[in-house]
């Protein structure tokens, strides 16, 4: 069974930062897309972030020059930097690893990122 484990969560001040950290495990890691998605209670899920195999990556609008998707093959764990945190920013992240863009892939359980003084 393919495990994500998100970790890093938390309660963050507005401009303040936090990273999350997924560990996959039962997965060839290094040949999916990975990918960061959130949601707020009573809204859709929506991308973040992801990286591809080769390394590209891809940033919703919203959060383009703040976040940073990263992935370490070598460790299974994919990150996501996130800097200049705001209020709208909060939500619970997920990770998600698939193999090709139309998949549903594989999914964590999620952290909770809240912003908030």
């Amino acid at each position: 069974q393919v495990q994500l484990v998100e970790s890093g969560g938390g309660l963050v001040q507005p401009g303040g930062s936090l990273k999350l950290s997924c560990a996959a495990s039962r997965i060839i890691f290094s040949i999916y897309r990975m990918g960061w998605y959130r949601q707020d209670p009573g809204k859709q899920r929506e991308l973040v972030a992801f990286i591809t195999s080769g390394g590209s990556t891809n940033y919703a609008d919203s959060v383009k020059g703040r976040f940073t998707i990263s992935r370490d093959n070598a460790k299974n764990t994919v990150y996501l930097q996130m800097n200049s945190l705001k209020p709208e920013d909060t939500a619970v992240y997920y990770c998600n690893a698939k193999r090709r863009p139309n998949d549903d892939g594989y999914w964590g359980q999620g952290t909770q990122v809240t912003v908030s003084s």
